[in-house]
């Protein structure tokens, strides 16, 4: 398994294609709070918030035990979420945006994108299907998941059927001292394996870290963890346009899988 520890500052780069996540306000809270959490659109785990526009997203929902409770806002509302948990334990906050279409000049741009998220052969796949060097359309879809605890932290992350997902396959919330947590990858209800995940550790003292790391032939990367911080995972799948998408005129199609949650001290 392939893991590149690097600083913050090193990964930012214009070519980097902004990630979408979902960040509580509190990771923890007590059973009669509200969930409070932004739609947060940026690099390196630092953004902008975002408002609540139906027209953005196909579902948004907080899933509790048993449980899922759609997320109501008003039009406009940052941040996002300000409600109550469906369940005590542990809740999982999804949003599955509506497919979104980009423009590139040329190929180059996009080339540096998808070898930044860890497809090297990218212009090979690329001029093998016969497409050009100049203008071309990418269509993308985020996949966004954050874990939170309400009350007890009882309970476990678990597959929703999102076409890429990421997984906890323990809960953060109850790992004490712990080193690291088993993520999995999943792409259209089957392990990915081989795949590039960036992930995002913000430390209590606001130090930034980001960390690459590969998934292996169950499609599990194992991350390590410190107590005090939160992270952001982020794995892209490049493929073929869907041909859901074929009205776009397309030739690439990108999905995100992101999860956010934090570790406590």
């Amino acid at each position: 398994m392939r893991i590149l520890i690097v600083l913050f500052c090193m990964l930012a780069s214009p070519v980097v294609a902004h990630e979408l996540w979902i960040e509580p306000a509190d990771y923890q809270v007590q059973s009669f709070d509200n969930i409070v959490a932004g739609i947060k659109n940026g690099e390196d785990f630092e953004g902008t918030q975002l408002s609540y526009l139906p027209g953005d997203f196909e579902h948004f929902v907080i899933l509790g035990a048993n449980q899922a409770v759609g997320v109501v806002s008003r039009i406009g509302d940052r941040p996002a979420i300000d409600q109550a948990a469906p369940s005590s334990g542990l809740n999982i906050i999804v949003y599955e945006s509506k497919p979104t279409t980009i423009s590139y000049d040329s190929f180059e741009k996009f080339k540096d994108f998808a070898i930044n998220h860890g497809v090297d052969d990218i212009a090979k796949t690329h001029f093998a299907r016969g497409l050009s060097s100049g203008k071309f359309t990418e269509v993308y879809t985020r996949y966004s998941k954050a874990l939170v605890s309400v009350g007890n932290a009882q309970g476990a992350d678990r597959r929703i059927g999102l076409e890429a997902e990421l997984v906890a396959l323990e809960n953060p919330y109850l790992l004490k001292d712990a080193t690291d947590i088993r993520v999995q990858l999943f792409f259209n209800g089957a392990p990915r394996p081989d795949s590039q995940l960036e992930m995002y550790s913000k430390a209590a003292s606001g130090e930034l870290i980001a960390s690459v790391h590969e998934t292996n032939a169950d499609g599990i990367a194992v991350l390590p963890i410190v107590a005090g911080s939160e992270y952001m995972l982020n794995a892209v799948i490049f493929r073929q346009p869907h041909e859901r998408h074929r009205d776009t005129n397309a030739v690439w199609e990108t999905l995100w899988a992101n999860l956010t949650f934090a570790v406590p001290n």
